[in-house]
């Protein structure tokens, strides 16, 4: 019994034996047809990775749709071309909308390049933002020490009350138009660019980005005012801020720090702010801030035109905002008088012939009014027909 049990045992062996090896047999062909196009559909790039080229590159292109049904959840080719900058389909209209990620682009003083977005960022809160923070530093940090220094510039004589109207109402109307939206964008425009270092640890995300918000709007809606206040405003004293002989003398004596300094209605400084704050400066600022706005007819507004655009615009309002300074301090605290001329739009004889003889020589030969308006003879007490 046991013999025919161990018969039985070993046929059912031979008999599984043989069924498996017919099965393997079977079964081989098929698998190394799987494996054989598995291998054809993986180009050549994927195979070693170590070694790609262009062609390679393109081949992978063009088959991705293979390899992601031999290699699914591989994305990598598809971030690739990402990362190249390339534009493919997009349902949406808006200009590079089928650009996810703008091509590698590197910056004066960056290590590295980088993608141009990111390259644009680490730019504007790397160096601008600390050479142009450090620059205004600087320029307050002057201005307080010169008036610990020096203090306000007194009149020399005692003020002899007789006054001369050296700016009209629409003048000093056009001149507080611009001071006031100037200040606002200063204000707006130094609290996006420094906010989130001193306001964002106080205040927190939540207030920072509604008073960043805020500011935008603000900044966006005050551009256009100081724009068009700012041509009104040279068209009205462009006459008086021509260069003469005169303006020389004033900056070779450092505007009467080395001896008296003449100087007609305007001195060589005023006139340097004029032509450099406001017009030049002022120019860049006004037209950088409408290609940031869309409102420049004519131009591609690429993310790379707006990056520029918007690099162009910071440097040139950080440098007027610190030369605005040393303009605001002479006209407030720097010197006796000076704000009066504004305010009111009257000074004092002794003001006008010590610093700007020239002018108030002019004033005393009957070259110039005394008053120019029917308001000043009032006020001055002279018949309105010697207006």
């Amino acid at each position: 019994m046991n013999k025919w049990f161990a018969k039985l045992a070993l046929a059912s062996s031979l008999i599984f034996a043989m069924n498996g090896l017919a099965m393997a047999q079977a079964t081989e062909p098929a698998a190394n047809k799987a494996a054989e196009s598995k291998a054809e559909a993986t180009p050549p790039a994927v195979q070693n990775m170590s070694n790609i080229q262009s062609d390679d590159i393109l081949y992978m292109k063009q088959n991705q749709a293979e390899r992601t049904q031999v290699q699914r959840g591989n994305m990598a080719p598809v971030y690739r071309q990402i990362k190249e900058g390339e534009e493919h389909y997009s349902s949406l209209p808006a200009l590079e909308s089928g650009v996810l990620i703008q091509p590698k682009a590197q910056f004066p003083g960056q290590a590295r390049a980088t993608t141009a977005g990111e390259a644009w960022r680490q730019y504007r809160n790397g160096p601008l933002t600390f050479y142009g923070g450090w620059l205004i530093i600087v320029a307050v940090v002057g201005i307080a020490a010169f008036y610990l220094a020096v203090g306000t510039i007194k009149l020399k004589s005692g003020r002899t009350g007789r006054l001369i109207e050296r700016f009209t109402s629409f003048e000093r109307i056009s001149h507080w138009t611009v001071a006031i939206s100037f200040l606002t964008l200063a204000f707006t425009g130094l609290l996006m660019l420094f906010g989130k270092y001193v306001v964002l640890p106080v205040f927190g995300h939540t207030a920072f980005g509604w008073l960043a918000y805020a500011c935008k709007n603000v900044h966006n809606f005050v551009g256009p005012v100081f724009t068009v206040s700012l041509i009104v405003m040279f068209a009205i004293f462009v006459k008086d801020n021509f260069p003469t002989k005169a303006d020389w003398q004033w900056l070779v004596k450092l505007g009467g720090a080395r001896g008296h300094a003449s100087a007609g209605r305007f001195n060589a400084g005023e006139k340097l702010w004029f032509w450099g704050g406001l017009v030049f400066l002022g120019l860049i600022v006004s037209v950088s801030g409408f290609v940031l706005d869309m409102l420049v007819p004519g131009i591609l507004y690429t993310r790379g035109n707006m990056q520029i655009a918007n690099i162009i615009h910071l440097v040139a309002a950080v440098l007027v905002f610190s030369a605005s300074l040393a303009h605001i301090y002479i006209g407030t605290l720097g010197m006796e008088g000076a704000y009066e001329a504004m305010s009111t739009g009257y000074v004092d004889d002794a003001w006008a012939k010590e610093h700007h003889d020239i002018w108030y020589a002019e004033i005393e030969s009957g070259k110039v009014p005394r008053v120019r308006t029917e308001k000043g003879a009032d006020k001055l007490g002279i018949p309105a027909k010697a207006v």
